[in-house]
């Protein structure tokens, strides 16, 4: 090792001790005197190492930054009272009495529990209630969005902006099946933020949220995606930008950002134990929040389409009863009767594969897909039936107040016999359940009652085939490979439960 290199190398140690540098610039340091290395030494020199690029966070911040807005609810909302025999005299204690069912669910969006602010006595009485989000303006004249969630209920909106002026906003319009809202303020020349895509969106990429987490306005958070198209429970309509972001209460209804400063979604929810952010957040893709707001702004309403089924997931199970290649698609479990999809012939047990050509790989993808088309639209679906490909076309109908539903799987068993003892149903059972066959689980053991089936369910088909007698299950079952689906129905519900036989 040279003079030169030695006091280069002492050089690079005190700024990194120092703090100056950090292991990212030894790093490069290194690489960058490699070349002095392989001039003095015999073995052959290392392949450069790789470096990556970090975005310039500060650049969007500073250009970007102004059109995110903080915005603050007011109103009152009539909260039970809770007990007068209140014998903590601790003056920073909270308030008693309820909270109202529209914070309720703005704090069930980010973990607070149910029944977290329960009120502890009767009546009830006008009490003020605040509540704060974020938004970000997508037009010069004021046109701001924001979360459905953010400002249902609110009689008063205000906006703050990043120049410390406040307006009072109009709601124009709130959905809350995609918890997208739409407001306004009466302004001229504001700064905007470019709209991008999610769908050019890589697991992997950096995001930036810029919000008001806890009232701290303009707080900028970064971390990576880390996966697409989630389904979270109650919101099928909405397939999920999951990230690592830092998102906290006040957070939501800002934007999430890619690298190039242009927003793919709007932060919704958390996932959480403790009520604040525990490495899991999630954002609704903007194309989505655009097809809302654009009839929002047309028609102050929003449509939804609906195709009339519940669907579930198609697991491994599921694919080796219906002899699937991959355990992809989404399994109909229920087909409302009547609906597009019964008079488009689809039935209990058909899997959906594609729609309009798009795969479904998760059951999640169905009503993700169907929510962004107009009622009255028609779609192709390709569906498994039987072990044969088929293709049918629905008209799709209006959702009104309906949306559809992704079912609950439930586990699978393990190995064995079916495990069930049956019975046919009576003429009076069948009127009663609304089905036209059927078998009633008299006991359930082994691989079925591990799967979940109970005594009292009622077996409605076999990987797909409708059985009217043990007998032909036996048959089924014979012939299975690994798997079967049983089409159960309990409570009025339907669900393909999986068992594995073999």
């Amino acid at each position: 090792m040279n003079t030169l290199e030695l006091k280069s190398r002492k050089l690079v140690a005190a700024l990194v001790a120092a703090g100056a540098l950090g292991g990212a610039g030894m790093a490069a340091v290194e690489h960058l005197h490699a070349p002095v290395h392989a001039q003095t030494a015999t073995a052959p020199a290392a392949a450069p190492a790789a470096t990556v690029a970090m975005p310039n966070f500060s650049a969007i911040t500073a250009r970007y930054g102004p059109a995110v807005v903080n915005i603050t609810v007011s109103g009152t909302r009539k909260v039970a009272l809770g007990d007068d025999d209140d014998d903590d005299d601790d003056a920073g204690s909270a308030p008693q009495g309820g909270v109202p069912p529209e914070l309720q669910d703005f704090l069930r969006r980010f973990g607070f529990p149910p029944g977290a602010f329960s009120p502890r006595g009767g009546g009830a009485q006008e009490t003020p209630v605040r509540a704060a989000g974020s938004g970000f303006i997508v037009s010069p004249d004021g046109l701001i969005l924001t979360n459905a969630h953010v400002v249902r209920g609110a009689d008063e909106v205000s906006v703050k902006l990043t120049d410390r002026r406040e307006f009072k906003a109009k709601v124009l319009g709130q959905d809350d099946k995609t918890d997208v809202a739409v407001i306004k303020i009466a302004a001229r020349d504001l700064p905007t933020v470019p709209l991008g895509t999610s769908k050019a969106l890589g697991v992997g990429e950096w995001v930036l949220a810029i919000g008001s987490p806890f009232g701290f306005e303009n707080s900028v958070t970064a971390g990576v995606v880390s996966a697409k198209g989630r389904s979270l429970p109650d919101e099928g309509m909405v397939p999920f930008i999951q990230t690592d972001v830092a998102v906290n209460p006040g957070n939501s209804g800002g934007p999430l950002m890619n690298t190039r400063g242009e927003v793919v979604g709007i932060n919704s929810q958390i996932y959480s134990r403790t009520g604040g952010y525990q490495g899991v957040s999630f954002a609704i893709p903007i194309e989505l929040a655009l097809h809302v707001k654009d009839q929002i702004v047309a028609h102050g309403k929003v449509d939804h389409a609906r195709l009339g089924v519940a669907v579930q997931e198609v697991n491994q199970a599921f694919a080796d009863a219906f002899k699937l290649a991959k355990p992809e698609g989404a399994l109909v479990s229920t087909v409302e009767p009547g609906g597009p999809a019964d008079k488009a012939g689809l039935k209990a047990g058909d899997v959906i594969q594609r729609a309009n050509g798009q795969p479904i790989v998760a059951s999640g993808d169905l009503p993700a897909l169907i929510g962004m088309a107009r009622p009255g639209e028609r779609v192709t679906l390709d569906v498994w039936r039987q072990g044969k490909a088929e293709q049918l076309t629905a008209q799709l109908g209006n959702a009104g107040d309906k949306a559809a539903k992704v079912a609950d799987a439930g586990g699978a068993a393990k190995g064995g016999k079916l495990g069930l003892a049956l019975r046919p149903l009576q003429p009076q059972e069948k009127s009663e359940a609304r089905v036209d066959g059927g078998l009633v689980v008299e006991q359930a053991s082994g691989p079925a009652a591990r799967a979940g089936v109970q005594p009292g369910d009622v077996i409605v088909s076999v990987n797909g085939q409708p059985v009217k007698d043990a007998e032909q299950v036996r048959g089924i079952v014979a012939r299975a490979d690994k798997s079967v689906a049983l089409l159960i129905q309990r409570g009025g519900q339907q669900l393909f439960v999986p068992v594995r036989v073999g």
